[in-house]
């Protein structure tokens, strides 16, 4: 395999470079150009010695629960896009391993078009905003940028677009994070800190009118309200003592008798540990509520076949509160950007989130099982209403939505990395543009020959592949 080059050097000394003002560190980045040209991110094609794609699924898929494996391939073999979201691991080694230009950001590791979405804010505004975290790690700000865009064009390609508008959709993305990051640069940072995409204001800028006025009614129609009681109704039933979670195979399910026991982890004592991580005043807001039960949930494509449930918890008058506890394993970036600081994982996941978003979830927190030697994260169950709405823009409009990709990945990248230092490499000129465009459809081409691969190791039985039952395909993926 191709030697792996150093990523993980900050140039210069941090104690240096807070006493540059953003000229000089504009001047900095612009210099980088010489070791890195904007023009060589352009660059992708099949190293020698490349591993071998179906066997890093394989590798990854350890200490993955084996019933569980065949969904998971199953879902990543549905088409390029989703052989590219469930192959983070593939796309690491593949970017860890070829030249960068060391400017670092916290960077979100699985960065492609279906994590990104809407969210609300504890004060109930809609937000739009990177909403995935389990990758997360100090890394090249371009990791991020050539994942987004490969995504955008393998989405583009799915939803049947000519070539043309495979490449705009990608490009538009590549500016609007080129752009964005300008623009921010020149703001102080408490203003770069508490910048947010508004989904309200983000929405002026679809061109179609009917289409526009048909996403503000999706918008306008939410409320600040619990979005628990929306998943309630569809979760939960009553039981001889109080209520339990619908059991809902093989999406859905109980592992044991005991309402705590979950795969051998006591569900009640994680959730224990859990609440001493969170800041004081959030405990009092979770003390209000009581633990009932807890069930398996397989989500996503990348995380199907790792520990995940959905605890339910009620007050004394029936409000309930779904939160989702889910296992935190090292980053697919690691081997190539460097290791974690945080030696909890799921501590990993929540400062990366929190560095990240524009707003985090109330219940952020992270807990373990000392004896599995196991890791997770907990927050909210995501509100499906705030997702559709996601999910039907990026359908209706993928142009528009790759244009607000890149803008809250720029948000994102300025909160952690040097905005100035990043801009300055970038330039004001389309070079890097057009060089990430180029890097996209031909790792767009790569995801679609290891597509193949993949499925014919599933024709050839080297992995299992067993799809949803029609019914539930696409829902769960969250």
């Amino acid at each position: 395999m191709t030697k792996t080059p150093s990523h993980r050097t900050f140039e210069p000394a941090p104690d240096i470079r807070s006493r540059l003002s953003s000229s000089e560190r504009r001047a900095l980045g612009k210099g980088r150009r010489d070791a890195f040209s904007r023009e060589r991110q352009a660059e992708w094609s099949e190293p020698p010695g490349r591993t071998d794609p179906v066997q890093s699924l394989i590798d990854s898929s350890e200490r993955r629960i084996p019933s569980l494996l065949p969904i998971r391939y199953a879902r990543m073999a549905e088409s390029p896009l989703a052989f590219l979201r469930g192959a983070a691991a593939v796309m690491a080694g593949d970017l860890g391993t070829s030249p960068s230009s060391g400017l670092r950001v916290q960077a979100c590791g699985d960065c492609h078009v279906m994590n990104f979405g809407v969210y609300a804010s504890a004060e109930g505004t809609p937000i739009f905003d990177i909403n995935d975290f389990d990758e997360t790690l100090p890394a090249p700000f371009e990791w991020d940028v050539k994942r987004l865009a490969t995504s955008l064009v393998l989405a583009g390609r799915q939803a049947q677009l000519g070539e043309k508008a495979v490449r705009r959709t990608a490009r538009i993305a590549v500016r609007a994070y080129r752009e964005h990051l300008g623009l921010l640069a020149e703001r102080d940072p408490f203003h770069i800190w508490h910048s947010r995409v508004d989904v309200k204001k983000a929405l002026q800028g679809i061109k179609d009118a009917k289409e526009r006025e048909h996403q503000e009614r999706r918008v306008s129609g939410l409320d600040a309200t619990n979005p628990a009681y929306d998943d309630f109704p569809k979760l939960a039933t009553p039981s001889g003592k109080g209520w339990r979670i619908k059991d809902n195979p093989p999406l859905i399910f109980h592992f044991g008798v005991a309402a705590d026991d979950t795969d051998g982890l006591g569900a009640a004592a994680l959730f224990r540990h859990y609440r001493e991580t969170l800041p004081e005043d959030r405990r009092i807001l979770y003390d209000r509520y009581r633990f009932v039960d807890a069930a398996f949930k397989v989500v996503g494509v990348g995380s199907v076949g790792t520990f995940c449930a959905i605890g339910l918890f009620m007050t004394p008058d029936d409000a309930p509160l779904f939160l989702q506890i889910k296992e935190a394993r090292p980053s697919v970036l690691a081997p190539y950007a460097g290791e974690s600081l945080y030696g909890n994982q799921g501590q990993r996941v929540v400062v990366g989130q929190r560095i990240i978003q524009a707003a985090s979830d109330l219940f952020l927190g992270w807990t373990e099982d000392a004896q599995a030697k196991r890791h997770f994260y907990v927050r909210q169950l995501k509100d499906r209403k705030l997702a559709a709405i996601g999910q039907a823009m990026q359908t209706e409009s993928l142009e528009f939505y790759a244009n607000l990709c890149g803008s809250a990945l720029a948000r994102a990248h300025a909160r952690s990395g040097d905005a100035a230092e990043i801009s300055g490499y970038l330039g004001s000129s389309e070079t890097f543009d057009a060089a990430v465009e180029a890097f996209a459809i031909a790792y767009a081409r790569q995801c679609e020959a290891d597509h193949r691969r993949l499925l014919k190791a599933i024709e050839d039985g080297v992995l299992p592949a067993r799809a949803d039952p029609p019914a539930r395909k696409n829902q769960d993926r969250v």
